[in-house]
């Protein structure tokens, strides 16, 4: 492993329904800030989730 960070396999897919122009718009903000609409999509469910992990403790 050339010194890249060892990520968990993704092996599940989450389907969502957006109209166009969101999905649109969405996408090309993810372009402009040189980042993929699913690793923008990943961090928040990660943040998500460990929001509402916290907050049940």
């Amino acid at each position: 492993m050339s010194g890249k960070k060892k990520s968990k396999v993704k092996n599940s897919q989450l389907v969502i329904r957006i109209n166009n122009e969101e999905r649109d718009r969405f996408v090309e903000l993810c372009d402009e800030l040189d980042t993929s609409a699913a690793r923008e999509i990943r961090r928040f469910i990660r943040s998500f989730v460990a929001e509402h992990d916290s907050a049940q403790e």
